[in-house]
């Protein structure tokens, strides 16, 4: 018997079975063993989604490229292959994934199974890049699912929430190699809000984050050009200092020194915002999107309507600022294109993104309350691989796909194979 933990530490199980398998057949055979099973992929999600109660699958043995169709851009990946691995293998192909969020430390998987997503108003999260999927069902049968074979379980396993079964592997639409070129810098609150609309349609990708306690953000517009225009990358020494001296080990010093004398925590802000400065570069995509994240945190996430976004961020700086809690993370800011999947958090509207942090060994209870209980007004959709406290009669009126993606569960997994406390939870169970 083995334990397991989540990333940030805050999700784990004690004697539970830990299998590897190497293929499609092995996880058909663990499956009909019978027993409650888990993908947990890399571990990164902050809710319990994944937690395993039973048997745990280290998916690590299906990894790497199956097949790869340039002409096509469709590419075949094993389901535990990580972000940051499927990256750099796509690149020396000369592809590229559409979007990415800022992280790559997660499983193909796991990204697309929990709704991850990037920023840009024309572009939907990793889901809309999943052209195909094969899986194992309850009873170990292996299936291929697309839009032209057996479409409604395509439709609704791309964000699947693993209640739908073992995704084995993932087939993606990529697009040729392609640069960003990053603009980086800070911007004072205000002006943030007063042209927030602007700098979203005006950049392919926008993102900014806000340093609770000041009138400062730090804005990123990263806009798309061809390989051919060149690359102007930042000089090693600088990429270090801003992405893992100032951006980890120091914000790692703030944030330690906020967490043990609360009082220094708007200081910190003030010098954090400070210290990451204006910077201009472009590179390979993949390089751009994503950073280095060192410092553990727990995270809350909620998806609201595109365009209610800057009443939603004035509401929720000024509640924060009203609370008297001292907030050491900042936080982000995104948007999303609206897409047709029935679990994701863009299903059916153009969405905006907050992002709540707090380090990983404090209580987020009280700050993720507060933020939650302001932004109800806006029908949030929290993130499923984030921290939230709604169920099932809560997330039922905020997804008009809900009751159907529960049907489909109930047919393919009536013995909640595939399930955990959380997921019966969150999608309810008879």
């Amino acid at each position: 018997m083995a334990g397991w933990s989540n990333w940030a530490g805050n999700q784990s199980a004690s004697g539970i079975t830990v299998e590897t398998p190497r293929s499609v057949q092995d996880v058909s055979a663990i499956v009909t063993r019978g027993g409650k099973v888990k993908a947990a992929g890399s571990g990164h999600s902050f809710s319990a989604i994944g937690r395993p109660e039973q048997v745990l699958l280290d998916m690590s043995g299906l990894q790497g490229l199956r097949r790869v169709d340039r002409d096509s851009g469709l590419v075949t990946v094993g389901a535990g292959t990580t972000l940051a691995l499927l990256n750099r293998l796509l690149a020396d192909e000369g592809l590229a994934m559409t979007n990415l969020g800022d992280i790559e430390s997660q499983t193909i998987s796991g990204a697309i199974s929990t709704g991850t997503h990037g920023t840009g108003r024309a572009f939907g999260g990793l889901a809309t890049q999943v052209a195909a999927l094969e899986m194992v069902l309850a009873d170990g049968t292996v299936v291929d699912c697309s839009a032209g074979e057996r479409p409604e379980l395509w439709s609704a396993a791309r964000v699947g929430l693993g209640a739908l079964g073992i995704v084995t592997a993932v087939t993606l639409r990529c697009e040729p190699l392609f640069a960003l070129h990053a603009e980086e810098g800070p911007l004072p609150l205000d002006e943030l809000l007063d042209r927030f609309d602007e700098l979203v349609a005006g950049n392919d990708h926008f993102e900014a984050y806000w340093f609770p306690h000041t009138r400062w953000t730090l804005t990123k517009r990263n806009n798309r050009l061809p390989l051919a225009e060149g690359l102007e990358k930042l000089p090693a020494w600088k990429e270090w200092l801003d992405d893992e001296f100032l951006s980890n080990t120091v914000f790692g010093w703030v944030v330690a020194a906020g967490k043990r004398w609360p009082g220094l925590v708007p200081l910190g802000n003030r010098v954090a915002a400070k210290a990451l400065g204006t910077r201009s570069f472009t590179d390979v995509s993949y390089k751009v999107f994503t950073s280095p994240r060192r410092v553990r945190f727990r995270e809350m996430e909620l998806a609201i309507p595109a365009a209610a976004m800057v009443d939603a961020v004035r509401e929720v700086t000024a509640a924060i600022e009203r609370s008297g809690l001292r907030v050491g993370f900042p936080v982000e800011l995104r948007v999303a294109a609206a897409d047709d999947i029935p679990l994701s958090t863009a299903s059916g509207r153009d969405s905006g993104y907050l992002a709540f942090h707090l380090p990983a060994t404090v209580d987020h209870r009280r700050y993720f309350g507060l933020v939650s209980s302001v932004l109800e007004a806006y029908t949030p959709r929290p993130h499923w691989g984030k921290l939230h406290d709604l169920d099932a009669d809560a997330l039922r009126g905020r997804y008009p796909r809900f009751d159907e993606f529960v049907a489909l569960r109930d047919r393919l997994d009536p013995e909640g194979v595939f399930s955990n406390e959380h997921l019966d939870r969150v999608l309810g169970r008879k």
